[in-house]
């Protein structure tokens, strides 16, 4: 968790409704802005760069609507009981959350191998299911689940308060991935970058594959991990 995540949930005193739910939505629109989110939305979009807008918004609706339900799932126990995921869990699945940005790099770096990411197109690979990328929204949201608790008991006293504040969370991270998607779709769509993406898919890969490699070893505790 970054300390801005502290400083917005510090808003709040967790008895007025209209701060909590500015607080909630607040920390829901700004969550999409992790760079692992950044990271793992980056490397889902550019396996088909000249796909639409719409189609980019789409995924990254999917992917949010994964990332809410773990997190909206996993975050009401800790809500209502202070019941935490064991630390070995946690480590987990930020481990998995490491190795799933690791896999989306390989899977960018052989489709550039294989000349996919060339102008015009010769091939048209496979993106990303609506499916697969709620599958990895709901990785990356049990990662979660323990900052978010935090945040959340530390301002609200409420219990259904609380509840209500966690869904609009939720829903929230949802709504800012969608936007995040799309606005990268936006980009990714140009022509300007489809003619000069062949060149940039590298860089992209090598940089997501190192990023995920020491996600997953600072989860394990190897290496400094700050996020």
């Amino acid at each position: 968790m970054f300390g801005l995540d502290d400083q917005i949930a510090g808003l709040s005193n967790g008895t007025t409704l209209l701060v909590v739910v500015a607080v909630s939505v607040l920390l829901g629109l700004r969550h999409a802005s992790d760079p692992d989110h950044l990271t793992a939305v980056t490397t889902i979009l550019a396996s088909r760069p000249e796909r639409a807008t719409r189609h980019a918004a789409r995924l990254g609706l999917t992917w949010g609507l994964g990332h809410a339900s773990s997190l909206f799932a996993f975050g009401v126990p800790v809500v209502l009981y202070s019941a935490y995921l064991p630390r070995r869990v946690q480590d987990a699945a930020e481990t998995a959350v490491g190795v799933v940005i690791v896999a989306l790099a390989v899977m960018l770096l052989v489709r550039w191998r294989r000349g996919a990411y060339r102008f015009p197109p010769h091939a048209h690979p496979r993106g990303r299911t609506g499916w697969q990328a709620y599958a990895i929204g709901l990785v990356h949201g049990m990662g979660g689940t323990a900052g978010v608790g935090l945040l959340l008991l530390a301002t609200i006293q409420s219990r259904a308060l609380a509840i209500a504040a966690l869904a609009l969370f939720a829903a929230c991270t949802a709504v800012s991935m969608t936007l995040l998607s799309a606005g990268f779709g936006v980009a990714l769509s140009s022509e300007a970058v489809r003619r000069s993406f062949h060149r940039v898919a590298p860089a992209l890969g090598v940089a997501s594959l190192a990023f995920g490699v020491w996600y997953a070893l600072g989860a394990q505790g190897l290496v400094p991990y700050v996020l």
